[in-house]
């Protein structure tokens, strides 16, 4: 039986951006008048090799004046906080080499990949915020599109410098209760997604060196919805998607539990949005791949999700299909989950499915309708199997 598919998506940021500002005189935006005739007369500097050492020897001179300064200064900010602001600026000029990543093999041997990754450490957490908005600039799926190589150099230097114990490192002490901070979290999710995309050996050896997994695990416990509440989710699936490794490893953190204890908030309720229902897809997504492995059945029918996919059966809403998807993959190949299935009358709550009388999304329902079907036949199958047939006896 194959993993639910995780399809790549961007931030909406619409419900996070602040209003447009008003216009005046006749509707003409000066502030946007003013930025284009700036604009005119600041010249367009020409992406090549030159420009990369120009920008690279400027940010590694910032770079060490800050360091410098920190380690003179320790307990005087006021010492190094020019520098740091010098240091600030170097970084967001780096920003534009996202515009030519055929040249990322010679950002890598100037050795500023590593300088970069190394300001992911760094004491002030608004340089280490630079730092992951950069990388994801860098690594953005729609820059590095068709240039696999350069891509390729660009992730096997980040791993080498520890980009990716770093990025969750830095995670820790971010907070979501701040603006910044939480566009930060996004971004570096955002990073980890891409690093993966171009590498997907990532997706194991994230959460083999790093808590990754724990985090993930902590953010989707939070009852309330929110934008990266929903990305920790889809970042979830993706590393379970492939990865049996990262399916059992999850399962033995109790994670089978955790995405019960999240699907079940919906089980007399629908989404109240389109972003939260597809965080609820996600959190199925999750479910659904980590039954793969044989011991993380065993967990869910020992945790009574054969009874909560019933109860959410029962209660007709959106979820009514993902329920029966889990416990399609639950019932594959487990006879112990088809014996509690039918134990607790769930053919009774399934006739109505196999009568046609399903509740299904109004998006893609022809898809869904199509999926439903293949999961109730496969569903029955199991029901039917040679090994321990739970109906025998019935």
């Amino acid at each position: 039986m194959d993993p639910p598919i995780q399809n790549k998506r961007k931030r909406d940021d619409s419900s996070d951006s602040p209003p447009p500002a008003s216009f005046a005189n006749g509707g003409v935006d000066l502030s946007l008048l003013e930025a284009l005739e700036k604009a005119q007369h600041t010249p367009v500097e020409t992406l090549d090799l030159k420009t990369v050492k120009k920008l690279a020897l400027s940010f590694e001179r910032r770079l060490n004046a800050n360091t410098a300064a920190r380690l003179k200064y320790p307990d005087q900010p006021d010492k190094f906080a020019d520098s740091e602001m010098e240091l600030h600026d170097e970084l967001q000029k780096l920003k534009i080499l996202a515009g030519a990543p055929e040249l990322y093999p010679d950002l890598v041997s100037l050795g500023t990949v590593n300088s970069i990754t190394g300001l992911l450490n760094h004491d002030n957490s608004d340089i280490a915020i630079d730092a992951v908005t950069l990388l994801q600039d860098l690594t953005d799926a729609d820059v590095i599109e068709d240039n696999d190589e350069p891509a390729q150099v660009l992730v096997d230097a980040l791993i080498e410098n520890n980009a990716v114990e770093l990025l969750v490192q830095n995670l820790a002490r971010l907070n979501d209760s701040d603006q910044d901070e939480s566009a930060a979290i996004y971004n570096t999710l955002s990073t980890i997604e891409n690093l993966i995309e171009v590498k997907p050996s990532v997706s194991e050896l994230v959460c083999e060196k790093t808590k990754l997994l724990k985090w993930l695990q902590a953010r989707i416990k939070v009852r309330e919805f929110d934008s990266n509440k929903q990305y920790a989710s889809e970042i979830l699936a993706i590393l379970l998607q492939n990865s049996t490794a990262n399916q059992k490893r999850f399962g033995q953190m109790n994670g089978v539990d955790t995405l019960l204890q999240a699907v079940a908030m919906y089980k007399s309720r629908d989404p109240k949005t389109g972003d939260e229902e597809e965080m609820v897809e996600n959190f199925f997504d999750c479910l659904c791949c980590l039954l793969m492995p044989l011991e993380n059945k065993e967990r869910f029918v020992k945790a009574e999700g054969v009874e909560l996919m019933i109860i959410i059966m029962n209660q007709k809403k959106s979820c009514y299909g993902s329920a029966i998807r889990a416990l399609d993959f639950a019932m594959t190949n487990y006879p112990p989950a088809c014996e509690r299935f039918v134990d607790v009358m769930g053919l009774k709550t399934a006739f109505p499915a196999f009568m046609g009388k399903i509740p299904l999304s109004k998006k893609n329902k022809k898809r869904n309708r199509e999926e439903f079907e293949e999961r109730l036949i496969s569903l029955i199958a199991s029901l039917l199997g040679k090994k321990g047939n739970p109906l025998q006896n019935y």
